[in-house]
Parts: C-alpha cells; sequence; structure tokens
C-alpha cells in the first residue's frame, strides 16, 4: 500500500477511535474498578473483536449483514442487552466495594480472562461498528491490487491505533481515580461509566438500520 494512504486511514481511525463509545467505556470502566494494568487485557479482548471484523470484511458478511435484515436485528437485540447487563453489573458492584481506606484500584482483585472475555463481547455484539467498518476499508483499498496484503496492513494499523487510543483513556481513567482520596467518589465514576454504557445499550435498543 501507498505510504500517504496508511497515513491517511491512520489519521482516520484515530478520530474514529477518539470518538467515546462503549468500547472506551468498558476500557476506562476496567482501568478504574481493576488498575490500568488489568484493563489492558479487555482491550486486548476488543483488539480480538477488531480482528474479527476485518475477517467477516474479508469474506463478505458485513455487506451481508447489512442486507439481512433479521439478522441485523438479533445482533442488535444481543448488543444492547449486553451493555445494559455489563451497565447494569458496573453500577450495582460499585458501591458494593467501597472501603474506608484509600482506593487502590491497581490491587483489586480480578480475572484477567474474564476482562478479555467482556471486551471481545462488548466489541463484537455491536452490529453498527461492523457495518461502520464494512463501509470504511473499501475507501481505502486499492482495487486493482491484492485485498488481502492491503487488508493485513489496514488491520494492524487499526489495532496498533485503537490499542494506543483505549490505553490512553484507561490510563487516564486509572490516574484519575486514584487521585480520589474518598473511595466514594471512585465508585460515583465507576457509576457514571456504568450508566454510559446502559445509555449506549438503550439507544443501541431503539435505533433503526
Amino acid at each position: 500500500m501507498k505510504t500517504d494512504i496508511v497515513l491517511l486511514y491512520m489519521a482516520t481511525w484515530t478520530l474514529v477511535a477518539l470518538t467515546p463509545g462503549p468500547a472506551v467505556m468498558c476500557s476506562m470502566a476496567h482501568s478504574t474498578r481493576h488498575g490500568f494494568r488489568s484493563s489492558i487485557a479487555g482491550i486486548s479482548g476488543i483488539q480480538l473483536g477488531n480482528l474479527v471484523f476485518f475477517i467477516c470484511v474479508a469474506f463478505g458478511l458485513g455487506a451481508l449483514l447489512g442486507t439481512a435484515t433479521t439478522a441485523f436485528i438479533a445482533l442488535r437485540l444481543i448488543g444492547a442487552l449486553y451493555l445494559l447487563y455489563r451497565g447494569c453489573r458496573i453500577i450495582l458492584s460499585a458501591f458494593r466495594t467501597v472501603e474506608v481506606r484509600p482506593v487502590q484500584p491497581d490491587l483489586a482483585p480480578t480475572n484477567q480472562g474474564h476482562l478479555f472475555l467482556q471486551g471481545l463481547l462488548t466489541q463484537i455484539t455491536n452490529p453498527k461498528a461492523l457495518l461502520f467498518v464494512s463501509a470504511l476499508l473499501p475507501q481505502f483499498v486499492d482495487p486493482h491490487r491484492a485485498a488481502a496484503p492491503q487488508l493485513v496492513v489496514l488491520v494492524i494499523t487499526t489495532i496498533l491505533v485503537d490499542t494506543g487510543v483505549l490505553s490512553s483513556y484507561a490510563f487516564l481513567a486509572s490516574r484519575g481515580a486514584r487521585s480520589f482520596r474518598n473511595p466514594r467518589a471512585v465508585a460515583w465514576i465507576n457509576c457514571v461509566l456504568g450508566a454510559t454504557l446502559v445509555l449506549f445499550g438503550v439507544r443501541l435498543l431503539v435505533s433503526r438500520k
């Protein structure tokens, strides 16, 4: 691929990644609850979701989903319900972990596998993200060249940029949580993040194709 095309795609995806969405909220919630290092597991799950999207695009499944109304609605409902579930879980558990001692999110017990799975499910159950990728990629793929090598370059670029942006969000969220001396304030931050996921779930639930 031409360098200018790769750089243009990198800039485009950076703007996409910076836009707050379920992946950003998920990464920040993991970081404030379990610490920055633990949030990397969830971010890795999100990147596996991105890889799944690229594979779907390569096999034309994204375009197929765009024309299959029943499949799109089913996946949209599953994604919406999962976001509602995750958001409610974060809200309900926020004040259960409040302690009198200063907050130390990095020492909070967690299961890396669960965080990885949560990140993966958050990404792959969002059908609109798949449709967006399906619409975006063809604009950067030269039809006169082999598609596979170009897709490899684009998926590597996507994962690197997305990981960098989500890690930055997670790091800032972790530092913000550690700056609060009152654990109840951190609980309220988690409630806001959980409520945002609920709002994303509601929007996905009521949205139309």
